[in-house]
This record gives C-alpha cells, sequence and structure tokens, in this order.
C-alpha cells in the first residue's frame, strides 16, 4: 500500500476498538491458550517491557520493520520481535520505554515517530514479562543502525505482505517449555514468527484489515 494511501487511514486506526485476548489467541500456542485465561499475573510479579509497532515508507509503499534477536542464553534467543526492551526507572511512561529501545536497537530518534496508540498489553510465560506495544509511525524514510549487540538482522516487511493471509501457517518447534509442538506462525520469508510477536502481529492485522475494508 503506498504511505499517502495509509495515512489517509491514520484517524480510524486510533478510534478502533482493540480485539485484544480474541486476536491474540490465533496466534497463541494451544497450551498456552488455557494458561492465559486462568494464569494470576498480578502474583507473578512480571518484569515489564515495551515495543515498537513501527510503520513508515520505503520507496513510498508503507513497511512495518521487524528485529532478529541475536542468538544468546535466554528464551528469547535468535527469534523474531518488534523493537524494544526492559522499562527503566528513568522513562516516564511504557510509550517513552519503546521509544528509547527503537533508538537504542535501530538508531532511530524518538522525534522521527509519532506514537499512534496503545495496543492490548500481553504476558509472556516463559520470561515472565508483561509486554506494552504501542503503534507508531515515521513520515520520512528511515535508515537503521542497528544494535549490533542486540539486532543480528533487520527485516522491512511490506504491508501488502503481511496481511496476505498466506503468510500464516502451523508449524512444528522446539520452545523453551515443550519439544516439537505444532504451533501458529506468521511466514516471513525464511523467518518464522511465533509466540509474543506474532500474537501481537495478529491484533494489528486484524485491527488494519478492519479499517481497511470499511
Amino acid at each position: 500500500m503506498d504511505f499517502q494511501e495509509f495515512l489517509q487511514y491514520v484517524p480510524k486506526i486510533i478510534e478502533a476498538s482493540l480485539p485484544s485476548f480474541d486476536a491474540h489467541v490465533k496466534m497463541a500456542p494451544l497450551d498456552r491458550v488455557e494458561s492465559l485465561k486462568n494464569i494470576d499475573i498480578e502474583g507473578k510479579n512480571p518484569r515489564v517491557a515495551a515495543v515498537m509497532m513501527l510503520f513508515y515508507p520505503k520507496n513510498d509503499a508503507t513497511h512495518l520493520v521487524l528485529i532478529v534477536r541475536n542468538s544468546y542464553k535466554g528464551v528469547h534467543s535468535a527469534q523474531i520481535a518488534f523493537p524494544g526492551g526492559k522499562y527503566e526507572l528513568e522513562d516516564q511512561n511504557f510509550a517513552e520505554t519503546a521509544l528509547r529501545e527503537t533508538h537504542e536497537e535501530l538508531g532511530i530518534h524518538p522525534d522521527k515517530i509519532e506514537i499512534l496508540k496503545p495496543f492490548t498489553e500481553l504476558y509472556i510465560p516463559p520470561s515472565n514479562f508483561m509486554v506494552y506495544p504501542f503503534l507508531g509511525i515515521s513520515k520520512e524514510e528511515l535508515v537503521f543502525t542497528p544494535q549490533l549487540s542486540e539486532v543480528a538482522d533487520i527485516i522491512e516487511l511490506p504491508l501488502s505482505l503481511f496481511l496476505d493471509d498466506a503468510l500464516v501457517v502451523n508449524t512444528n518447534l522446539s520452545t523453551s517449555y515443550a519439544d516439537n509442538i505444532s504451533i501458529p506462525a506468521f511466514k516471513i520469508e525464511e523467518h518464522i514468527v511465533w509466540g509474543a510477536t506474532a500474537m501481537m502481529l495478529s491484533e494489528l492485522k486484524e485491527i488494519l484489515k478492519e479499517v481497511f475494508e470499511e
């Protein structure tokens, strides 16, 4: 989709109601669905993080940026994610966390990003994080400078491809909590996007499809 056309939909995107849990569960591993319904999140005292779902123009077409995390000793090693990270005490709010982490990981200054709205927070049991996603746009073409200690690669996903239902697949993976389980995922080129990022992408996709089809 042409970026100028995308901008015309921004007011409707801002006003749209979030599908929340109903969208998340469509891309959740089956064993995760029941646990998310019944889990006592407050009792878990989760750590807090925020991520940025950032749209921007590239060759006049609308794109969404994702990152490939470096390999490390942790449950999210080498996974596909949105730019983002842990809330720090100096952050005034979770939106500032998302902006700061996007700057650190991708080199995009907060002044270049307009936050449109928060999306539904999501609890991640394996790492005990509550993640707050924010939808943002940049109205100029971006030059990314990845933080090499955190980011192994950058995925610039065209909006037209993201909206293609053919991206959604079922695949078998071994995770930090189970071996060879069937999970729903987005297949983007050679990358399999699953878990929390896929669940957040699901809510984003539902909002956009609803707005574009009005």
